[in-house]
Order: structure tokens, then sequence, then C-alpha cells
């Protein structure tokens, strides 16, 4: 089983800024099971986090040059771009600890409901009395 703190995958990816013009903005991303953390480049800035229950999908997979872009959309529907190094593979990394993290949550959704379901145990037997 995968702890939450271990790092599946390190290294560079961009980020497309929110700003007018979009520009692309290097960022160091760290993958673990539950979530996916953005360092920007300068000394002392925070990470941002994306964790992983508030992730629908990676979507938007397409392969330019040296480049794959892709495209994180959350559960409030917001789209995130990104671009890495063709030969980095981070979409195909961040789609499997995605699909890993949706398979554990419901697993255990799925056992919290069998565990609410099952009926109380029955009372032990009490021993018979004597006459």
């Amino acid at each position: 089983m995968k702890t939450p703190g271990e790092v599946l995958r390190e290294g560079e990816l961009e980020k497309r800024s929110d700003s007018l013009f979009q520009l692309w903005k290097k960022k160091r991303g760290v993958l673990t099971p539950d979530r996916l953390r953005l360092f920007p480049a300068g000394p002392g800035a925070r990470p941002k986090e994306l964790r992983f229950h508030s992730i629908l999908k990676v979507d938007c997979v397409e392969r330019t040059g040296k480049y794959v872009y892709f495209t994180i959309v959350t559960t409030d529907r917001k789209e995130i771009d990104f671009r890495c190094a063709g030969e980095s593979c981070w979409n195909a990394a961040i789609t499997l600890a995605l699909i890993d993290f949706q398979n554990r949550r419901a697993l255990q959704d799925f056992r919290s409901r069998q565990e609410r379901a099952a009926p109380a145990a029955p009372p032990e037997p009490r021993p018979p009395r004597a006459p």
C-alpha cells in the first residue's frame, strides 16, 4: 500500500498562467499518491497543491514536437493547462496516480457501506438456568 507522503515522481513541468498573456511557467512537480505539488522556480515561494479528491480527470493530451500538452480538470470544472517534455510522461504518471487514488477511495466507500449495512451481531446465548 502506498503512503500519502511517498514520492511517485519528481521533476520539471510547465503550467500555463491565468494571466492575460498565458505564459508558460516552469514548475518543479512532486507527485504523491494523493496530490500533485507544484513548486515555483523562485526560492522561498510556497507550493500549490492539487489534491486528487478535487481532480476529475486528466484530459486533452496532445503531442506536438518536443512537448506533451495536457489539461487537469477539477471538480469545480476549472481547467489547468500543463506541458512537459515528451519523454517525461508526466500526463501518464498523473493519470495512473489519479486512477489509483479513485480506486482506493471507491474501495473505502464500499467497505464503509458494507459495515453500515451489516446486521448487528446477535447476542450471545445465555447458559441454561439450574432448576
